[in-house]
């Protein structure tokens, strides 16, 4: 019988982290002893996060309910749910687009390293790609090439993606809008036990490679959730570039 996994914990005593930047790190299991947080930012998948002694991510995401209704009806397991949130999801980005359109030129600016607002949209073209149609609909069709993908090889400029394309907010916008209408079509006839059904991820090594033994709705589940949380993003991000502009 195999032992244990043994893990080399790296300890930090009395070193100063002030303004370090922990990004795409897993912090998994991770001690915070004594330490000085004073206007910390934490965002990605927290859970069981306990601060002083209190398990705080139940708050957390009580409040983010409350903030973004949509994100219950992305849990529902109702079709009728998952449409609605669908609608929901799109007519925020529709709204965000037009917001752009009023500032020409905000589209491709950052702040913080993150991506602008038109590679988080070739984002969303890839994850349609490859979690709606590879593991809901089971297609083997090459990518979009406009779409962005994951940073890691093999998977970075795979199954016809072309990051040396720029494509205008129109492209990305006309791409994105005939997405939305194969995924809202696909939604207004899927019934409840389509999307309980074993995912028909085709047997190739192409992304996502561990998407295999999933139901359809927990890959739906991915794509409308990628379509939320980018979307949070990016508004938070056009939010900051207005105050700097502004100040």
């Amino acid at each position: 019988m195999p032992g244990p996994t043994i893990r080399n914990m790296t300890r930090y005593v009395d070193e100063d982290l002030h303004d370090a930047e922990f990004r795409e790190c897993d912090l998994t299991g991770a001690r915070l002893i004594g330490v000085v947080m004073q206007d910390a930012v934490i965002d990605g998948l927290v859970t069981n996060l306990v601060v002083n002694g209190v398990e705080v991510s139940g708050y957390v995401e009580a409040e983010l309910d409350r903030r973004y209704p949509v994100r219950v009806l992305i849990r529902s397991e109702d079709p009728a749910d998952l449409r609605e949130a669908a609608r929901q999801l799109h007519a925020g980005w529709a709204a965000t687009v037009e917001r752009m359109r009023r500032t020409p030129g905000i589209e491709r600016r950052s702040v913080n390293d993150e991506w602008s607002a038109v590679q988080t949209m070739r984002h969303l073209v890839f994850v349609h790609d490859s979690w709606f149609r590879r593991c809901c609909l089971g297609s083997t069709e090459l990518f979009t090439p406009m779409g962005i993908g994951p940073s890691v090889e093999p998977y970075r400029e795979a199954h016809g993606l072309d990051l040396s394309l720029e494509p205008s907010l129109d492209e990305i916008v006309r791409g994105r809008a005939a997405q939305v209408a194969e995924l809202e079509a696909w939604l207004g006839e899927v019934t409840a036990a389509q999307l309980a059904a074993p995912a028909p991820v085709p047997e190739d090594d192409v992304w996502p490679p561990y998407a295999r033994g999933r139901s359809v709705r927990r890959c739906l589940g991915t794509v409308l959730n990628e379509t939320f949380e980018h979307h949070r993003f990016c508004v938070r991000d056009l939010d900051l570039i207005d105050e700097q502009d502004g100040a």
